[in-house]
C-alpha cells in the first residue's frame, strides 16, 4: 500500500516536480491530492496559468491514483485533459484524483483540477482521465518487420 510518506519520496525524486514546487497533501484509499502554488513564472502571455502546468498536475495526480491499485512501479500510458476555465487569480491549484479501475497491469483514474481562491473557495478549471501501466510489461522497443 502506498502511503503519504512513500508517495512524497517518489515525488521528491522527480526534478521537475521539485522545480515546479509540487507537493502531495493527501494519499488515501479514496484518492490523492497534488498541489502547486500559483506563481507568476507559471503563467502564459495572457496571465493565465499555463496549460502545461495543468497537464503536469493531471499526469502526476492520475498516476498517483493509479498507484493505489498497481503499486509504485508504474508509468503513464496516456491521458486526456479538458480545460474548462482559465486558471487566473488564486493561491494554489489542487489536483484531486481517484482510481476508477485497476487490473493486474493497467489502471484508469480520473482527476479534477481546482483553482483555490484567496478566500478558500474552489472552482474546477480542468478535468482529466488517464491510464497508467506497470513498467516493463506489455511494451517493446523492437519493431517487427
Amino acid at each position: 500500500m502506498m502511503d503519504l510518506q512513500l508517495a512524497r519520496s517518489v515525488l521528491d525524486a522527480q526534478p521537475f516536480s521539485r522545480m515546479i514546487g509540487a507537493r502531495l497533501t493527501r494519499v488515501g484509499d479514496d484518492g490523492v491530492s497534488l498541489v502547486v502554488d500559483i506563481r507568476d513564472d507559471l503563467r502564459q502571455q495572457y496571465g493565465y496559468i499555463h496549460g502545461g502546468v495543468l497537464s503536469y498536475l493531471a499526469d502526476n495526480a492520475l498516476t498517483y491514483a493509479a498507484a493505489l491499485g498497481l503499486g509504485t512501479d508504474i508509468i503513464t500510458s496516456g491521458f486526456s485533459i479538458e480545460y474548462l476555465a482559465p486558471a487566473d487569480d488564486g493561491r494554489e491549484l489542487v489536483a484531486d484524483a481517484v482510481l476508477v479501475h485497476s487490473g493486474r497491469t493497467k489502471a484508469v483514474a480520473r482527476c479534477d483540477i481546482s483553482l483555490v481562491a484567496d478566500d478558500g473557495s474552489r472552482r474546477i478549471v480542468a478535468a482529466a482521465q488517464g491510464t497508467s501501466m506497470v513498467r516493463g510489461r506489455g511494451s517493446s522497443t523492437t519493431v517487427q518487420r
